[in-house]
């Protein structure tokens, strides 16, 4: 529930490229060395294997990425995210209205299938993300097979797909990596307030799925699970609508399931110095060893459990006290606009807003990426509603750390409880087609081929 800021300049918002078809270059190529056997040739394998070199299921909508950011555009276009840059999208790139996050364990000891399967997700990311099938697609194969495609997106536009992938400080402990793993991945200490669901913690792996539809989404953790069996199987996931935070300049501030506007100062996609000095990870922040997160970020994410109907019970006034912003504009205490700087000695000493500050924190800045979340109820009758918190940093230590350690104090705290987390490091983005998630970590040069 962290607030954090972002500028209050304004700027142009971009026009989203016409739509065309995919060019040739962005079809998988036979002679790639990314380019698998056709699934025919696996069905001895017990059908387990995938074929990635397929033609496209429809058109796709190319969209401008220089590493650090998309650019924004209507959620009706379907437009494209691309996929390859110095960093991973699905960071700075403008939000997206779903969210299906998955965290994954780790079933097989065998390093070369593993890397094996990076690779095979490597590819299937490049497609899900443009828009076409999986392998070859989802009918037509030999009936006796199982499809490669699972189906269910076949029709739908992209709609800003992005798949993000981390690696979990557990993951470490195997393969021969301990002495990569980089120092900011540290093991969360225990927050005051915490009630952690082990079963809603942790994993060896994290792929977060971001797109305006949400059977899209829903579809791309599906098929890399698919693709994963035998390898990797599921730990926990979480669904999430309504973005709770904006990565774009001067766009709406979205509200959280309490009615108020959050996140309002985030960090935006285009504030290239802003994201260099408190997102991406520079050589100078690792040793040798962890070179591989140059590029990089820290992925934090938390399932809040919001107290609804103990909420919807509680007086505006007190509402607004709790968090230090007025509901309806969501201008900070004593200011006008939503997009004042907060003068925070007006706030109660246990305000939201103010205990989440930078100026409490030495400066401690997150870029949030968080959605809205309804899982049915607990059983008593209480909506199982929340916040599952995801926020982006350069060093964990840094950022997470000392902002949840402020809020202890929080007067939210007595509204919401943390019943699940997770800290993820995330690698830089895929360069081009010859490269593959997770490339730096298992190559014996991170910065070679």
């Amino acid at each position: 529930m962290t607030n954090t800021p972002s500028t209050d300049t304004p700027s142009e918002e971009p026009t989203p490229a016409p739509p065309s078809q995919p060019s040739p270059s962005s079809q998988p190529s036979p002679s790639s060395p990314a380019s698998q056997p056709s699934r025919r040739s696996l069905i001895g394998w017990g059908g387990a294997g995938l074929a990635l070199g397929a033609a496209a299921a429809g058109g796709a909508v190319a969209m401008a990425r220089t590493g650090d950011d998309a650019e924004p555009t209507a959620a009706g276009s379907g437009a494209a995210v691309a996929f390859h840059g110095t960093h991973q999208a699905g960071i700075a790139t403008p939000v997206q209205d779903r969210l299906h996050f998955a965290a994954f364990d780790v079933k097989t000891t065998d390093r070369a299938a593993f890397v094996q399967l990076l690779k095979d997700w490597t590819e299937a990311a490049r497609r899900l993300t443009a828009g076409q099938v999986v392998g070859e697609g989802a009918y037509g194969g030999l009936a006796e097979a199982p499809p490669d495609d699972t189906g269910e997106a076949l029709g739908l536009k992209p709609s800003r797909l992005t798949l993000t992938i981390g690696f979990g400080p557990s993951l470490f402990e195997r393969f021969g990596l301990a002495d990569r793993r980089p120092e900011a991945l540290v093991d969360l200490p225990k927050f005051a307030g915490d009630n952690l669901d082990k079963n809603r913690s942790g994993g060896d792996l994290c792929v977060q799925a971001c797109a305006d539809d949400p059977q899209v989404a829903v579809h791309a953790i599906r098929n890399l699970a698919r693709i994963g069996f035998g390898k990797v199987v599921i730990r926990w996931s979480q669904l999430g609508f309504g973005k709770t935070s904006s990565t774009t300049p001067d766009a709406q501030t979205p509200r959280n399931l309490m009615g108020f506007k959050d996140g309002t100062r985030n960090i935006a996609g285009t504030e290239t110095d802003r994201l260099k000095k408190f997102v991406w990870v520079e050589e100078t922040d690792v040793d040798k060893d962890a070179a591989w997160m140059t590029g990089g970020s820290y992925l934090v994410a938390r399932r809040i459990r919001m107290n609804i109907e103990t909420w919807d019970r509680t007086s505006l006034q007190e509402q607004e006290d709790i968090f230090g912003r007025d509901k309806g504009e969501g201008a900070p205490v004593g200011r006008a606009k939503e997009r004042d700087k907060p003068f925070l000695k007006a706030m109660k000493p246990d305000a939201h807003v103010r205990l989440a500050h930078p100026d409490t924190n030495a400066g401690a800045t997150l870029l949030r990426r968080g959605y809205s979340f309804t899982d049915g109820t607990d059983g008593l009758g209480r909506l199982d509603a929340g916040l599952f918190f995801l926020a982006y940093q350069r060093d964990v230590r840094k950022g997470f750390v000392p902002v949840q350690r402020s809020l202890a104090a929080d007067s939210l705290n007595e509204y919401i409880q943390h019943v699940g987390s997770a800290v993820f490091a995330i690698p830089p983005g895929v360069r081009d087609r010859d490269d593959w998630w997770g490339r730096t970590l298992f190559s014996a040069d991170p910065k070679g081929a």
